[in-house]
């Protein structure tokens, strides 16, 4: 089984049911395991948990905004590409799309 390239920058939109929501993720490998960090909301919090299954990706994160939840993850990425889904415990799952940023033009001002 290959392994999936995931590291970088991505940029997400999550559809939930109060509305859609943009996050970044950063995924990095730190001492040969997958690490990051999500920033959205006027927060920056861990990614827990990251897991990487052929191009299955997984995590889990705490927000405080704009509730407090304790997010699920699970995504299938596509090269430049993600989509799946976010849970929040017995929430509805939200759908997730997300696109890697690939070049020094993909900076938070360029995305709008």
């Amino acid at each position: 089984m290959s392994v999936t390239p995931v590291e970088g920058t991505w940029d997400l939109a999550i559809a939930t049911p109060v509305g859609r929501i943009t996050a970044v993720i950063e995924l990095r490998r730190r001492d040969g395991r997958l690490a990051g960090t999500a920033r959205g909301a006027e927060e920056e919090v861990p990614l827990d948990a990251v897991t990487l299954d052929g191009d299955r990706l997984g995590w889990r994160q705490s927000v405080t905004r704009p509730f407090r939840l304790n997010l699920a993850f699970d995504v299938t990425v596509d090269g430049d590409a993600l989509a799946g889904t976010s849970r929040a415990g017995r929430l509805p799952a939200s759908e997730v799309t997300g696109r890697r940023r690939t070049g020094p033009a993909d900076t938070d001002a360029a995305r709008g």
